[in-house]
């Protein structure tokens, strides 16, 4: 049976790609770095039109055979798609102080950047285990590069070296779970795997079969930082440039994010993980949110803090044994909605991070930040509502709507308990949230070093981060319709 190719549904991939490799042409044979830098940052901007534009149509699938398809763009894909490459447009926004010190070769960048956002848009429409775990690969390889890619520092490499090994182990697992799966239903596409197990439940009683679901989704969990599955995570994000920690905190983590959804919803039995994944978003938010109370160092803090609103996208998941076919749906589109959320408030956190440090500079202390906001207000207020935005506080709606969002899906699939640790862990997330915007207003002790100027380019960004922010509070539901679709 032929196979079918739709070029139309693959075109957010083509336009990805082709920013890679425009990127390393421009670099090689102009040897101008502005110029790199804007090939890359238009080619970002088309990648997230032409996926806004595809999406806006009907269901397109391609590489199919039969009623079989691995690439399958629609609402949900392109959210994806256009929300990772505007990441990467923030992403480098926020790089270009970086750049402009000279320790990190601004073609390799811009270069390694478009080819992990080339991952994350085919990974929202991955239709098979074979084109998702090569996806994620694809946004993860080029990170291990950008984690160490700053000259002299080694901090960086020994950050790049920690996640190099931790995520070979994850895609390991990963593939050895899609194998074991392969060999129980004798399928790959997501859907034909669904389909499998649930004609065929004398499989689910198979130890393999039990081995497989375990191995999967401990190799995707990996991907989100869940815990126990978390501990690479604040020494990776410490060790990178401030920019390259921020895509780690939004895209990469977005990409496990949607990974782990698409395996969960369509191919894996929803009776086994649902218990599994209940259990690992509580533990989640709950280590998460009691270790970064005692954190001093604000990368490190936004690390954790990261780690526990993993669990906090997890939790819907764990609703799934109980809940009903709605309830179901509600769940997924919940997850996919708290991290397109989370994702922009995370953004604007390290923008406003990324703009009071020195170019080239980590994250530093919390107390190099205090009276941060009396000294450049904007640029303060910013950073501010992020922070309130991810303890889930007004006026930030995004991160109210997306923590209530949690809470009414888990209500809605007869998990109360889990909605209990939720609205818990939610109150002590406001200790070290809050701690951190007050600080940011505190009087400035003699002994605090002087800010950094903010460079245009970054203020640019946190700007456009909290304007987003602010839209998609104001518009929940839109995100919560995309998400589901």
């Amino acid at each position: 049976m032929a196979q079918s190719v739709d070029s139309v549904a693959l075109l957010p991939a083509y336009l990805a790609a082709g920013t890679a490799v425009l990127a390393l042409l421009v670099d090689l044979l102009l040897a101008r770095p502005a110029a790199t830098v804007a090939t890359a940052a238009t080619g970002a901007v088309a990648t997230a039109v032409g996926a806004a534009a595809v999406g806006a149509g009907d269901e397109r699938r391609t590489f199919c055979v039969g009623p079989d398809c691995s690439y399958v763009f629609g609402g949900r894909a392109a959210l994806v798609a256009a929300l990772v490459a505007l990441l990467a447009l923030g992403v480098l926004a926020l790089s270009g102080p970086l750049l402009r010190a000279g320790g990190t070769p601004v073609g390799e960048f811009c270069f390694l950047l478009a080819c992990s956002m080339t991952g994350g848009v085919v990974l929202g429409a991955a239709g098979d285990l074979i084109t998702l775990i090569v996806a994620v690969e694809t946004l993860t390889l080029p990170l291990y590069i950008l984690v160490g890619l700053r000259r002299g520092s080694p901090t960086s490499a020994e950050a790049a070296m920690t996640f190099f090994v931790v995520s070979v182990v994850a895609t390991a697992l990963a593939l050895l779970g899609a194998a074991l799966l392969y060999a129980v239903t004798g399928g790959l596409h997501l859907e034909r795997l669904g389909v499998t197990l649930a004609d065929r439940p004398e499989l689910l009683d198979l130890p393999l079969t039990g081995v497989a679901v375990t191995v999967l989704v401990a190799g995707l969990a990996f991907k989100v930082a869940a815990v126990p599955f978390h501990a690479w995570a604040p020494a990776t994000y410490d060790g990178a440039p401030l920019p390259v920690a921020a895509y780690l905190s939004t895209a990469s983590k977005l990409g496990g994010v949607v990974a782990l959804l698409a395996v969960v919803q369509f191919a894996l039995p929803q009776g086994v993980t649902g218990p599994v994944l209940a259990l690992v978003a509580a533990l989640t938010m709950t280590v998460g949110n009691l270790v970064a109370l005692r954190q001093r160092r604000t990368v490190r803090l936004l690390a954790w803090s990261s780690v526990a609103q993993a669990g906090y996208i997890l939790a819907p998941l764990g609703a799934l044994a109980l809940a009903d076919a709605d309830a179901r749906t509600g769940a997924y589109a919940a997850a996919l909605a708290y991290a397109v959320f989370f994702v922009l408030l995370e953004l604007a956190a390290f923008a406003g991070v990324v703009a009071l440090r020195p170019a080239n500079a980590d994250g530093g202390r919390l107390e190099e930040l205090r009276g941060a906001a009396r000294r450049h207000p904007w640029v303060g207020a910013a950073l501010a509502f992020a922070l309130i935005g991810l303890a889930g506080l007004p006026p930030a709606l995004a991160g109210l709507f997306a923590k209530v969002t949690v809470v009414r899906s888990l209500l809605d699939g007869g998990a109360g308990w889990l909605a209990l640790v939720v609205a818990v862990n939610a109150v002590i997330g406001l200790a070290y949230y809050l701690r951190f915007a007050a600080l940011l207003y505190a009087p400035a002790d003699d002994g605090v070093a002087p800010l950094a100027r903010p460079a245009r380019a970054v203020a640019g960004a946190l700007a456009v981060a909290t304007v987003l922010a602010v839209i998609v509070g104001f518009a929940p539901q839109l995100v919560l319709d995309l998400a589901g679709s």
